[in-house]
């Protein structure tokens, strides 16, 4: 079907809106949205009545209103990505034999939203609503790959941001790097004992229709039974997970 034009123009102009640190002029939208002057007013008039903008006559600046919020609210409330993955999720977990898990950044931290367990595999800490520090696990480092170095330096901005869990890990900036030019290389991401002494963790980034990583998946096996040949087969269906997730929400589907 081909794209129509105004629809676009809407959703280009609440994206911008949402990236924004504050309500901004319309002139500002219009240039960097790319979006005719004209037409912006009329767009923004529209969200406007509609609840979806709200307009500041005083600072003469337009803002995101309660009907994005009532939006957002209501993607937490039917969590479509997670019922997207589950599925993909529970077939990785079957091609590998092992524990397959979804994380999502926050801040510094990924936050596990869906954790499938192979039958006869014991639970670990990657248990769903569980926080870990994003840069021991191969999720968080699939995810932080992805991302500007620095957003990354914001995160990451002394070597107090480096707590580690068994004493292996990144301790810098520097480090961190490294690793992550590493799993842009690769185009998967690893951890070996740095969440869990015995275990390690294969992970890529779903990415979303600009690219942006927007979640890690992963695969978790106990060291002593999985070799290097083995470890990359369980990195190969990582990867395709990650890929079909990407292709599912409308996003890229390559490294």
């Amino acid at each position: 079907m081909a794209p129509v034009p105004a629809a676009a123009q809407v959703l280009a102009i609440l994206r911008y809106l949402a990236g924004q640190a504050g309500p901004v002029p319309a002139a500002a939208i219009s240039r960097d949205v790319g979006v005719p002057r004209s037409t912006t007013y009329h767009l923004l008039d529209t969200l406007a009545r509609e609840g979806f903008v709200v307009h500041l006559p005083e600072e003469r600046r337009y803002g995101l209103g309660v009907g994005a919020f009532e939006l957002g609210s209501g993607y937490s409330r039917q969590a479509p990505f997670q019922r997207l993955a589950r599925v993909p999720l529970a077939k990785l977990v079957d091609r590998t034999g092992h524990n397959a898990h979804l994380a999502v950044l926050h801040g510094r931290e990924v936050i596990y939203v869906i954790e499938e367990r192979a039958p006869g595999r014991a639970p670990l800490v990657t248990e769903v609503g569980v926080r870990l520090p994003a840069h021991l696990t191969a999720s968080g480092r699939a995810v932080l790959a992805g991302l500007p170095q620095a957003q990354v330096r914001a995160l990451f901005p002394d070597a107090s941001a480096f707590v580690l869990r068994n004493e292996v890990g990144p301790g810098s900036l520097t480090a961190l790097r490294q690793l992550l030019v590493e799993a842009r290389r690769r185009g998967y991401a690893t951890e070996d004992g740095e969440v869990t002494t015995g275990f390690a963790s294969v992970a890529a980034a779903v990415l979303d229709h600009q690219a942006h990583p927007v979640a890690g998946v992963a695969v978790t096996f106990p060291v002593a039974e999985v070799g290097p040949e083995e470890q990359q087969r369980i990195a190969a269906q990582v990867s395709r997970t990650a890929e079909q997730l990407s292709r599912r929400i409308g996003g890229s589907a390559g490294a």
